[in-house]
């Protein structure tokens, strides 16, 4: 459907006031009475300009690069105004200008919501989480050019099908460089950003329907590495160490009597350090994640782990409470400390954060609403799943509990069968 059957193309010119005796040319597009003009980003000697024919005079090489140039720009604009008449479009000007830029929305591809999403949000993003996402789009495009075999595909044409299909292509996946396949959580991990960049589609209206609508990511529930009291107090025994081992493991220890994660535990400074409404100090931060308030009530022995560091050289020299370190030289060393703890499982800083929330508040009595505001959690859901982990520490309590009460039950039958010995023997001799 058309505004008006009248269409033209023109071009005219422009003086520069930057460059006297120079025009810059422009193209006019008019549908109607409806106009829209944009600069082809050419100029030309003013007197060489032919008004009439509305091109480049005379037969030098230059002109006639020119003037191939203009039929080039004719030919595309007459061929976006042919592709919107067959499309049944609305055709203004403005609309053949902008499928000649690509620019309409029916034109928008995934690569392109990828990429306005990367420069337009990923900005609010935390590194590692940005990082993340660039992990997603090589997926993606390896994807697409395996299985769809194009170099990208319109938004238009995404669908449920797309996504089962890239889900089954991610399953399938086999890296190159030697890591292991992409575990269930993971694979949904992609999807779910995938579905964020859409939905950020759907949300500029570059979209109308949005794929996802019917796709729900499955995960795998998993549950979070925590030590137990006995590996907390192993861990805590540790002496003897070298100044490296020393420090991470007090960097640990503060985690898991406060609950912050590496990157905010970094972050802190003298300012972060106040005196809270019960006259005990307090630390009062925003989480870099999410940024979301935090309000620490310190524990004792948090708070001895800022005192034995905030002084030293390398933390003044930083202005921070701890000295700086990186995250992957932390879990590097925390390796060595667990095997000296002889503790069994993985052990990275991230741990300590689970420690705290489990072995230090939840199974000391902390309501589950205050371990919530202490972490920083946005909704008490995030907390809840500590919750379920405790629900493994009552089972294990239960069987304990059992194997007690079966060891009284056993052990008072052994009487009554002493007794009942006893009282034969004495009938007997009686």
């Amino acid at each position: 459907m058309t505004k008006s059957n009248t269409f033209a193309l023109s071009f005219r010119l422009r003086k520069k006031s930057s460059q006297p005796g120079y025009s810059s040319i422009q193209a006019r597009v008019s549908v109607g009475d409806d106009r829209v003009g944009f600069s082809l980003n050419r100029s030309i000697k003013t007197d060489l300009w032919d008004s009439t024919n509305r091109k480049a005079k005379g037969s030098s090489a230059e002109s006639k690069q020119l003037n191939l140039y203009l039929q080039e720009v004719q030919m595309n604009v007459f061929s976006a105004y042919d592709q919107l008449r067959r499309e049944k479009k609305i055709i203004t000007a403005q609309a053949v200008k902008a499928r000649f830029f690509n620019e309409d929305i029916s034109e928008l591809t995934l690569l392109t919501a990828f990429d306005y999403h990367n420069e337009e949000v990923a900005h609010t993003l935390a590194s590692g989480t940005a990082r993340h996402y660039k992990t997603c789009l090589s997926h993606v495009k390896r994807f697409l050019k395996k299985v769809i075999r194009a170099e990208d595909i319109y938004l238009e044409e995404l669908s449920f099908s797309f996504i089962t299909r890239f889900e089954l292509f991610l399953r399938k996946y086999k890296p190159t460089d030697h890591q292991k396949p992409l575990g269930n959580n993971t694979i949904m991990k992609h999807i779910q950003r995938v579905r964020k960049v859409v939905t950020l589609a759907v949300k500029l209206e570059w979209i109308d329907k949005d794929p996802f609508a019917k796709y729900k990511c499955n995960f795998t529930p998993s549950t979070r590495k925590y030590l137990s009291d006995q590996e907390l107090a192993a861990f805590e025994g540790l002496d003897g160490l070298n100044d490296r081992l020393q420090y991470v493991k007090d960097l640990f220890i503060f985690s898991c009597y406060s609950g912050l994660v590496y990157i905010d535990t970094m972050r802190l400074t003298s300012k972060n350090l106040v005196i809270g409404i019960d006259g005990s100090k307090w630390i009062y931060t925003d989480r870099k994640k999410s940024t979301q308030p935090v309000r620490i009530p310190l524990l004792p022995k948090a708070e001895e782990m800022i005192t034995k560091y905030r002084k030293d050289p390398r933390a003044v020299y930083s202005g921070t409470l701890f000295p700086t370190i990186s995250n992957q030289r932390l879990n590097s060393y925390l390796k060595e400390l667990a095997s000296l703890a002889s503790i069994e499982s993985k052990l990275t800083f991230h741990v300590a954060r689970h420690t705290f929330a489990t072995t230090v508040a939840l199974m000391n009595g902390l309501p589950i609403e205050t371990l919530s505001k202490i972490l920083g959690h946005s909704k008490i859901t995030t907390t809840q799943m500590y919750a379920k982990v405790l629900n493994q520490k009552v089972s294990s309590d239960m069987s304990n509990l059992r194997m007690v009460i079966k060891a009284k039950e056993e052990e008072k039958k052994r009487k009554e069968e002493e007794a009942k010995k006893n009282g034969n023997s004495d009938s007997k001799a009686g």
